[in-house]
């Protein structure tokens, strides 16, 4: 929408530089005329010698005026533009009225052209001011030749009706160019608003956020990106239904928008999840800037809220910023997604800010191989944009495995292993096409073999790194099943790595839960009970018991 008003608005500047130079033309012929009404030269010469004087100042005119327009296309919004712009115009009208005759001119028509494309330019008030000026400057002039001569100045009343003339040329002019501005703005807003909160939609989200990152690159400035989800909606929407779902919307909506200055932009950004552009604040403030809009609406009283978990609605936030946890629009918007997911999924009614794993990873490794997790990082990234499942997959996956690994009491060692294994598991999908990898169909024998080599494709990035050694089992092993049907070694039971088990359930789990390109995705209960199903065959029950009993405590509803 925006890139269709400037379009508009270069147009308009297009014809308005057209009228403009057709009045630099009319100015010629005046001057051309006045000069030449003295002179008592052959008409033949007069003809050829006016015709290249006119051609010639029309000329110079128009290139003074390109070169001028030119100078200031980053402007093109400017009004101060537009006041130097007429300034010379209404001294080069009054001049050409004082030097053909002053009240006897018949050239005071000129004026119209300045009332015309200010007022088209900068609406009815400019207009207005443009044709006082220019009724001012004509009648002065009259009152000038009345004070100078003995006779009534015959003109005087004409150019009062003249001045009439270009004041009701203003207005309605004017009065035009706002009832199109209004009419305008309100099919915009109709584009670009969210009807039910009055917030911007996802469309013109997600064009503000790639502008919002390009002025912040121009400028080294920050972005920071807050994603809201309301906690426990779907269980709310069952108990009192769309109709008061909807309500609840709207007042959310009005909370944030309460809460934003003129340079942030706030949307909904579908459902009942919102999100939040933040002009120029970090991380750390932003989440500062989250947790005001958390408490607002904790403290809210929604009807029925007293059938929610604590008896309350509230809402979890995410948080992420540019440049220093993304460097484009997608990580921008991932990360912040991510953040939301870690909060919903403990306690909700928080805020997150992005964890990098990666960062932990740099700060663990010696210093000669941080250039190959560098490189690891940029592998991901090129995962992430052949298949854009395993990107959440990676986030959820690590934060599964920590849940469980703080129900089994691990080991700080074994916590930080099991979350690089959880983060590098999938760095083998590198090498796998993607087409395969979004494939729809089912997979043929050959890319089914291609896929199960994955794992070790993994473990030949990381072997290098003697500080990774651990994790390797984590990623060569977590497709084993305890029965001893997996691969690509069928290890069995107590053979698979313990830390590799836990992976295994994780993994599997997130599997379930999410959308794949083959097939749709389950429920948290029908995933729970496949767990449960598969308990002793693929996973190892104990492991499989505490998962369960760790998700069962954080609610069924993300």
């Amino acid at each position: 929408m925006l890139s269709f008003e400037y379009s508009r608005r270069k147009k308009i500047d297009e014809i308005v530089l057209i009228v403009k130079l057709i009045a630099l033309f009319f100015c010629a012929i005046v001057f051309f005329i006045e000069y030449y009404s003295s002179k008592i030269i052959e008409t033949e010469g007069i003809i050829k010698f006016g015709a290249f004087i006119l051609i010639s100042v029309c000329a110079i005119l128009f290139l003074i005026y390109k070169i001028w327009n030119k100078s200031n296309k980053n402007c093109y919004n400017s009004t101060f533009k537009y006041v130097l712009e007429n300034i010379f115009y209404m001294t080069l009208f009054s001049l050409l009225v004082i030097i053909s005759n002053n009240n006897f001119s018949q050239y005071k028509f000129l004026y119209l052209f300045l009332i015309i494309t200010t007022t088209i330019q900068l609406g009815k008030t400019y207009g207005l001011i443009i044709a006082s000026i220019s009724s001012a400057i004509i009648l002065i002039i009259d009152m000038v030749k009345i004070q100078t001569s003995s006779s009534i100045c015959n003109y005087f009343q004409t150019d009062l009706f003249l001045a009439g003339i270009f004041l009701l040329t203003a207005w309605i002019l004017g009065y035009y160019v706002e009832a199109e501005k209004k009419y305008r703005k309100q099919l915009i807003d109709l584009g670009n608003k969210d009807e039910l909160t009055g917030l911007y939609n996802h469309r013109y989200f997600q064009g503000a956020i790639e502008r919002e990152i390009e002025n912040a690159k121009k400028n080294s400035q920050f972005v920071s990106l807050l994603f809201m989800d309301i906690d426990y909606f779907k269980r709310y929407n069952d108990i009192y239904g769309h109709t008061a779902g909807d309500r609840v919307i709207k007042k959310i909506g009005q909370i944030i928008k309460s809460k934003l200055s003129n340079k942030d932009i706030g949307a909904r950004y579908g459902g009942e999840e919102f999100a939040v552009i933040i002009h120029n604040l970090d991380e750390d403030n932003a989440i500062v800037f989250g947790e005001a809009i958390r408490k607002d609406i904790e403290n809210t009283y929604f009807k029925g809220q007293e059938d929610l978990p604590n008896s309350n609605l509230t809402v979890s936030v995410g948080v992420s910023c540019y440049p220093d946890k993304a460097k484009n629009k997608e990580e921008l918007i991932n990360r912040a997604e991510d953040a939301l997911y870690r909060a919903k999924f403990f306690n909700k009614n928080r805020v997150e800010g992005y964890h990098s794993i990666l960062k932990e990873l740099k700060e663990d490794i010696q210093e000669e191989h941080i250039d190959l997790i560098s490189s690891i990082k940029t592998l991901i990234s090129v995962i992430n944009a052949k298949d854009k499942y395993t990107y959440g997959h990676t986030e959820r996956v690590v934060i599964y495995t920590q849940l469980i690994a703080e129900k089994l009491n691990l080991s700080e060692d074994d916590k930080k292993i099991l979350k690089y294994g959880a983060y590098l598991h999938d760095i083998g999908k590198i090498q796998i096409p993607m087409e395969i990898l979004n494939k729809r169909m089912k997979l043929t024998p050959g890319e089914w073999d291609l896929i199960k080599k994955h794992p070790q494709n993994g473990v030949e990035i990381i072997k290098s790194v003697s500080s990774l050694q651990r994790v390797i089992p984590l990623i060569l092993y977590h497709h084993e099943r305890y029965d001893g049907k997996g691969y690509p070694q069928n290890l069995k039971e107590n053979d698979i790595p313990y830390l590799t088990r836990i992976l295994s359930v994780a993994d599997s789990f997130d599997a379930m839960t999410s959308n794949r390109p083959y097939k749709e995705s389950m429920s948290f209960n029908e995933a729970l009970t496949e767990l449960k199903k598969c308990s002793g065959t693929q996973f190892d029950p104990e492991i499989v018991e505490v998962f369960i009993d760790a998700i069962e405590n954080k609610g069924n509803y993300l």
